[in-house]
Parts: C-alpha cells; structure tokens; sequence
C-alpha cells in the first residue's frame, strides 16, 4: 500500500498541475474576446513654468489648481502635466471633471512671487493644450540701520511704503515694516516691482517714563532714506523685478523734549487719534499720545516745527488742527479744541430719458450703509487727496423713513476727490459753488463746512462696441471663444482732464470684440490692453500720456453708435 501510494502521488500531482494550467488559461483566453474599452488620453494640460524676467525654466515650483483639486511639481525643465483620461466610449475616468470645465492654473515656488492663475477650458476628446505660468522673481530691499554711538540698542522699527493706484490716482501705501536683527540688520522680502520709500520709526535712549522729568531726554528722530527729515523728501527706490536693493541709513542720536497740549471739548470715551507730521508735511515717522484722565496730548519730539491732528471717533466724532514748534526746550500751555466733524448734503437732479422703471432700483450698497430713498440708485464717498489722509474718508449716512435726505456725514478738514457710484446712468455734472467736482478736490474747512454738492445724472450716453487686433483666441467646447474678465484684455475710455467724459473699464470676450457699452459723452483716450490694468494711473494726464501714440482719440455725442478698431497693448510695452 505504501509503494502503490508513492506510485499514485506523482501522478495526481501531475494531474492536478495540468487541470490548474487549463483553468488558468480558459479565463485569459475569455477575458481577450471580451476586451475592456481601452483608455486614451482626452482631457489635459502641460506646460513649462518660466521665470518672468529671464524666461528660464523654473524646476521644482508648485503647480496647482485654485480649487486645490490637483497639483504636480515641474521637473528640472520647468515642464509639468495633468492628464485626464477617458474611456474609448467617451465615459468620464476622472469623475471630478465636466465634460467641458473651466479651471485656472497657478504656480507658486519661494523666492517668486505668485503668480495670477490662468484660465483654461478642458474639453472631452480634446487634445492636451500647452499652458506657460511666469513667476516674477521677488524684490529685496536689505541693509543695516547704524548708530552714531555705535551701541547696541534695541530693535528699531522700520516702515516700507509702495506707490499704488486706487480708482486711477497714485497713493503712498504701507507694504511692510519689520524690526532691525542686534547687528542692525534689516529684510523685506516677497516685494513686487515697482515704487516705495522707506523710514525708521523713533527710537528713544531709555524709557521716558521710567527717567527723571528733569532729566535731558534722548532719541533717534526718524530718518527717510537716505537722509532725509520728512516723507515727501526722501529718496524713490525704483525697484526692478527680482532686483535686491542695498539700503543703509545712520541714525544721529538728537536731544527729545516733552510736549503737553490740553484737549477742550474732549469726548468722554478714551478713543482720540492723534497724527503728527513734520509741518507742511504729512507722513509717518513720529508719534504722540493721548492721556484721558488729563485730557491731554502727550510725548517728546526733537527740534522742528509740527502739526497735529486729533480725531475722536463715534456718532459725535470731532476733530482739530494744532501747529506746534519745539526750540530747546519743552511744549507746554498749548490748547487744542475739538469741533464736531460736520456733514455735507447732496442734492440729485436726475435728467433721464428712459422710462425705466426705479421703483425700486438696484440697491447700493457701501460703508454708510445701505442707501435708500431718493436717488437710491447712487452713493458717494469721499477720499483723501493726501497720501496719508486715509482716516479722513466719508460716506453716506443711512437713511430712514424719517429722514431719506442725502447726506455725508462726519467729515473733517481736508482736501477730498468726491466719488460716486451708480446704478443708473452717469454723472454729467457734479459742482459745489463753481468747483467741478469731476477734475477738481473737495476743500473742507474746521467742523466739516461745505455748501451742498449738486449732482446731476442722465442716462442718454454713446452706443460703443469695437475690434481689438492682435487678441490670441482660444475655442471652448461649443466652437465658440472663452474668456474671463480676469484675465482677458480691456479697453479702457479715459477722459483727459478737461472732458466732460467718465472713466469706462471694458473687458475683452476671447475674439476680441467687446461691447456695445454705454459711454457718456465727451472726449476719450480708447486704450486697448492685453489684460487688466489695475495700475492704471488714469487720473493722472502725466501718466496716460506715456501711452498717447497708442490710444485712439474719440469724441461721444449723446445717442451716438460708434465702432472702434483698436490696436493691443503689450503689457511688456508702453
């Protein structure tokens, strides 16, 4: 029995060998007369991410989809990919995509600053397409803030500001500040290129507080570099993309005396803002504080001649104005009073032509509230003309049943542009006495006196529609062109300062054709971009007239039909 067994084995192992062999064939040779669909690559995207200034590839930047959906790095070359594939029988592998989707692309790596995300359409049965991302390299500006002691000290505070445009005029704005390292070294980093200038913030020898009163105060006065005493006197640096700016500034230690100004008409709550600048000279650099229990502006300041401004805020907000000079010796027996900020009513003549029906109209909506009652339909505000005089802006009051009148209110002393928001037509006329608030500053005196600003609106504008050449098309899914406004060209309709014109944005559809756009009438600049221009300085002639020989000058008539053909403008170009 045992032999026989032994005998037997073999064979059944054999046996059994051959039987799995047989079924592990029959399943193979199934499964090929019944192939799967087989998939193929439909939807995609690759490209190459480049630095902006030397156009070389950027290995190991971040690409990714602004949902966050997908992300991938480049390699060496800068090259990266995202594919999507399908089935033969066009079924979706990828559920997280529509058959036609319209999704934006941006990279990011240290050292370059991100970039703004392209858009593009991803389409069943499409090829992949080709997408370049730049990144502009980031701008430094670095140095070392020495002493003329060459002591230690404490960090010293620094300020960076950079010139940006807002609704068309150039103002100075805070882009940083940062505190120098024990060896007085300093960094900004992550700056864009473009315009900035740059201070250092007071630095006293020992805390005032804790020395004797009678005791010789020192400090370190603030410095605009290079070596300038005031804001609008110090040095412009031009910084280039990718550049590193070498900024080193020396401190001269001044003698510092006390300064004691009595508030009349203070409020009872302890919030006052005070604001003191180099006289004739608004800006930062130097600080005073506000003492409520003795109702008394306090602090130290060196030598020079100053104004402050203090400001109290809430429903019975006031303000003033005190021009103080400091000789050897300390500030004292000065009196500032506060004068209720004082409102400035806004009287509509409407002149429209249409019969559209304004009851109700679109809302507006801003910082005052909701604006509701007669001429609902627009809003104004007012902007500081100064650089630093954002604190000073006002805006409409709410209205109420009670009383639906138009009114700004809390206004304080001060230079103002008057701007306006409409749902409805456009602003022909807006005047206080024989100012045109259009091209000129609102001047405000002490308690916010001003005559009412008359407005008048029509609705009866120029019909533009046009043609821009040299617009690179992109098809989407139905055959047609896709664009954003985003990031697809603009033409701009700017006014010159003596039209009676209103500054127009429009955007650009993906084959270049734009409008028709209701324009109002008077004289334009027609200026035709390749993207947006958010740095626009179109309330500046100086500014616009660099682009002159590339605009197309017009002239709008009420009830006119006009079409342009407008050349692009390279952003790379002026």
């Amino acid at each position: 029995m045992v032999r026989r067994f032994h005998l037997r084995c073999p064979l059944r192992t054999i046996a059994c060998t051959l039987l799995l062999s047989v079924l592990w064939v029959i399943p193979r040779r199934a499964y090929a007369q019944n192939p799967q669909p087989e998939t193929k690559p439909a939807d995609g995207i690759h490209g190459t991410v480049v630095n902006s200034v030397t156009h070389e590839p950027i290995g190991r930047a971040l690409v990714y989809s602004s949902d966050n959906r997908f992300a991938t790095m480049t390699d060496s070359d800068g090259r990266f990919e995202f594919t999507f594939a399908r089935t033969e029988s066009g079924e979706k592998k990828d559920e997280s995509f529509a058959s036609a989707a319209r999704i934006a692309f941006a990279a990011r790596k240290p050292g370059f600053l991100t970039n703004d995300a392209v858009t593009q359409t991803l389409q069943r049965g499409a090829s992949a397409k080709e997408l370049t991302l730049s990144l502009a390299p980031e701008s430094l500006v670095i140095g070392r803030v020495l002493l003329s002691n060459a002591e230690a000290s404490d960090p010293i505070q620094l300020e960076l500001y950079r010139r940006q445009v807002l609704e068309g005029r150039a103002h100075w704005v805070l882009a940083g500040s940062t505190s120098t390292k024990s060896n007085g070294e300093f960094r900004f980093a992550e700056l864009p290129a473009g315009s900035y200038k740059l201070l250092t913030r007071e630095l006293m020898d020992r805390d005032p507080l804790a020395s004797d009163p009678k005791e010789q105060v020192y400090g370190y006065p603030p410095i605009y570099f290079p070596n300038a005493t005031d804001f609008a006197t110090g040095q412009t640096i031009q910084l280039a993309a990718g550049q590193i700016f070498q900024a080193d500034i020396s401190l001269v230690r001044h003698a510092y005396y006390r300064v004691k100004v009595a508030v009349v008409n203070a409020p009872s709550t302890p919030g006052i803002s005070i604001v003191v600048s180099v006289q004739g000279h608004r800006g930062p650099g130097y600080a005073l504080g506000y003492n409520h229990r003795e109702q008394m502006i306090e602090g130290l300041l060196p030598n020079g001649n100053y104004t402050l401004e203090a400001s109290s805020f809430g429903p019975n907000a006031a303000s003033g104005v005190l021009n103080i000079s400091v000789k050897g010796a300390a500030v004292e027996g000065f009196r500032m009073t506060l004068v209720p900020n004082g409102s400035i009513g806004v009287n509509v003549k409407d002149e429209f032509t249409s019969t559209e029906d304004t009851n109700p109209p679109p809302m507006i909506v801003g910082r005052g509230g909701n604006v509701q009652g007669p001429a609902r339909y627009l809003n104004l505000h007012l902007e500081a003309v100064d650089d630093f005089g954002q604190e000073r802006s006002a805006y409409m009051r709410p209205r109420s049943a009670e009383d639906d009148s138009l009114v700004i209110e809390g206004v304080q002393p001060g230079r103002y542009w008057v701007r306006t928001n409409s749902s409805r037509g456009f602003v022909a006329s807006m005047t206080v006495g024989t100012t045109d608030l259009r091209h000129q500053p609102l001047l405000v005196g002490l308690g916010g006196s001003s005559s009412p600003i008359e407005v008048t609106m029509r609705d009866a504008g120029a019909d533009v529609d046009g043609t821009i050449d040299g617009v690179a098309a992109s098809p989407n899914e139905s055959g047609g062109f896709s664009a954003s406004p985003d990031n697809s060209p603009h033409v701009y309709f700017v006014p010159p300062a003596d039209s009676s014109g209103e500054f127009r944005d429009v955007w650009v559809s993906g084959e270049g054709k734009f409008g028709p756009q209701q324009v109002p009438p008077g004289t334009y600049l027609a200026l035709a971009f390749d993207r947006p221009q958010p740095e626009l300085e179109y309330g500046n002639a100086e500014a616009i007239r660099t682009y002159q020989d590339k605009a197309q000058l017009i002239r709008l008539t009420a009830g006119q039909k006009d079409h342009l053909h407008l050349q692009l403008i390279s952003t790379n170009e002026k």
